[in-house]
């Protein structure tokens, strides 16, 4: 694509590519730097190459379309540079990093890297083949969303980098069956504790974990055994950092002027103005940038809510309404509608979540629809009933009994994730482990509970890391997980559990082909509340099922009938309370008998034991 040609689809905010026209561009030669600050009186580049020099390499603007360019002829793949920008009015000169840069020096510097074309050789073809092709719809989607920097770490505590996840990550994953990992933003960010929520770096991956080819050998080595990689992206607000984005040119560039359209109050960062069409050419070509340089599967946006309310967390007379006096931000609207359409469209078989708090009408709706056009939305209700529900002592469930069923009544309106998040386990909210009431024994089994109730209702599945196996310190970014944990032969058996579930999940098309319809799930009953029990099918397109019977309270329930679509034997493929998951061991010995005759409305029934706290699941023999 000719320059001009790429700077008018910039500056239209139809540049999807536009990190091919804008950053650090090395070569034989040199390198070509190119940055937008339409509202500046001069910028020159500064860097490691000319001793931070402000006159040593001024750049000269390519026109009106706000861009300037410099060739320097002595900076080269590993060089450190900034920008430095003479503001209009008198407003001085500001030292910038590169929006564009592709890499960063470790933290505390921030100073933008200069870098190389990528060595990297694609080794995962089948697995992108495959992907262009696959259902999504109707397979298994199973995250595990994890925290790169704490999930494992060296004794010293210094955390893994790329290739030493790959080593120990990518096998475990699949013992336990998950079908793709999600990473938290390893886009790079100055402050460790903002989890990569803070992004300063929409092009670059965190030098905090190894270089860009580590981390595409990374996500290769999980496509060559079967892991899909989804990347937590976030495009909804950016940090105040005076050296990054936040009025970069001296005015408001890529944020709104007004606070009260360009401020989050919540988390002291800066709206990104969608409305400007070069924002928008930045924030699609970063999506297009990760997935097509780094072959992520899909991206997990973050805060969806936030971006589509211009009232969101603000009182009345703190923000503006949109030109049709409403309280949706129209803009946002249109470029999330954009982002999804590109990726659907230049991705085949990559996934976009949404993180999505609200009621908000068909956000995995397609876009042409009327729609936002995301695959998957996370479901928030069922996240927040489901703890609410496990908070509370077995004795009052009978009192909230519809806090687990009330789900239903929403549960195809979308196509929906069912997370576990790590938004759960952090800021005082404690581990999951930690929200089950009563001692260790229980809190152990209600545990298990919890994950095999996620693990047989509708829905894909989300877990963050530490959940499988009971972690039970709340999460730390600063540390790794508990694994000596496993020693106990309880958390050594929430594990077990966890991977056991995990692999019916995949393996049973009842328990994923209709997640997201209706066909696919039957209450056989659901009123139970004396005794908090329910008993519901899972579903395959082809008509086979599998009987799924929860007990949410301590007390055994023995000789407890339930109805079941046919008479015969049912096999006990999985008991919650099972010893060897570090139960009780209350059960049915492997098998059942359904005989005919008409009981809740179906032609068969069958007599089970229900062991405590536990779920059990029954396939017909």
């Amino acid at each position: 694509m000719q320059l001009s040609d790429a700077m008018h689809l910039f500056n239209e905010g139809r540049n999807v590519q536009s990190y091919r026209l804008l950053g650090a561009h090395p070569d034989a030669t040199g390198t070509v730097f190119r940055v937008w600050a339409p509202n500046a009186v001069a910028v020159a580049v500064v860097g490691d190459f000319n001793g931070w020099d402000g006159n040593a390499d001024p750049m000269h603007s390519l026109g009106g379309g706000g861009v300037w360019e410099a060739r320097v002829a002595s900076a080269r793949p590993g060089s450190l540079y900034r920008f430095e920008i003479t503001c209009q009015n008198g407003g001085g000169r500001v030292r910038k990093s590169d929006p564009y840069a592709r890499g960063f020096e470790l933290r505390p510097g921030s100073a933008a890297r200069v870098a190389g074309p990528s060595q990297h050789v694609w080794r995962d073809a089948v697995w992108m083949a495959r992907r262009a092709a696959w259902d999504w719809l109707h397979a298994p989607v199973n995250i595990y969303e994890l925290h790169a920097g704490s999930w494992m770490r060296h004794p010293d505590g210094s955390p893994y980098r790329w290739p030493e996840l790959a080593e120990r990550l990518i096998p475990y994953a699949l013992q336990q069956g998950y079908t793709h990992l999600e990473l938290l933003p390893i886009t790079e960010h100055p402050l460790d504790e903002s989890w990569g929520y803070q992004t300063t770096g929409y092009f670059a991956p965190t030098s905090r974990y190894g270089s860009p080819d580590e981390l595409r050998a990374f996500i290769d080595a999980c496509h060559q055994a079967g892991l899909g990689v989804l990347l937590d992206w976030v495009p909804g607000h950016f940090p105040q950092d005076d050296w990054a984005l936040a009025r970069y040119d001296g005015t408001a560039l890529y944020e709104h002027a007004d606070p009260r359209l360009g401020v989050h109050a919540d988390w002291g960062t800066h709206i990104f103005n969608y409305g400007r069409h070069e924002v928008r050419s930045f924030l699609l070509s970063s999506a297009h940038w990760w997935l097509a340089e780094f072959h992520f599967d899909g991206l997990r946006v973050d805060a969806v809510a936030s971006m589509l309310y211009l009232d969101y967390s603000r009182r009345p007379g703190e923000w503006l309404p949109n030109r049709f006096g409403g309280r949706e931000n129209l803009e946002a609207i249109d470029f999330l509608r954009d982002l999804n359409t590109l990726v659907h469209g230049e991705f085949p078989g990559a996934l976009t979540l949404a993180e999505e708090s609200t009621a908000w009408p068909q956000v995995s709706r397609p876009a042409y629809t009327g729609g936002l056009g995301f695959s998957m939305k996370w479901n928030m209700g069922w996240m927040n009933d489901s703890l609410r529900y496990f908070r509370r002592d077995p004795v009052h469930r009978r009192w909230h009994h519809d806090e687990l069923t009330f789900g239903q009544m929403y549960a195809y309106s979308e196509n929906f994730v069912l997370p576990l998040s790590h938004d759960e386990v952090v800021h005082g909210k404690g581990s999951l482990f930690g929200k089950m009431p009563g001692d260790d024994w229980r809190r152990r089994a209600q545990l298990r509970l919890l994950l095999a109730w996620q693990a047989c209702t509708p829905g894909k599945k989300l877990m963050f890391m530490g959940g499988e196996f009971g972690q039970v310190r709340e999460w730390s970014e600063a540390r790794e997980l508990d694994w000596t944990l496993l020693a106990d032969v309880g958390h050594a058996g929430i594990q077990r559990l966890s991977a056991d579930l995990n692999h019916l999940y995949r393996d049973l098309p009842s328990l994923h082909e209709q997640d997201f319809e209706p066909a696919g799930f039957e209450w056989i009953d659901c009123h139970d509340s004396e005794h908090s029990v329910l008993a519901w099918l899972r579903v395959a397109r082809d008509g086979r099922f599998v009987v799924v019977l929860a007990n949410f309270t301590p007390a055994p329930c023995s000789d407890y009938r339930i109805g079941v679509p046919r008479a015969g034997i049912y096999q006990e493929i999985l008991n919650s309370d099972s010893a060897h998951y570090g139960g009780s061991n209350l059960g049915n010995g492997g098998r059942l008998e359904a005989v005919e005759g008409a009981w809740m409305n179906r032609p068969a029934s069958l007599v089970a034991n229900l062991p405590p706290l536990a779920v059990v699941i029954l396939q017909p023999v």
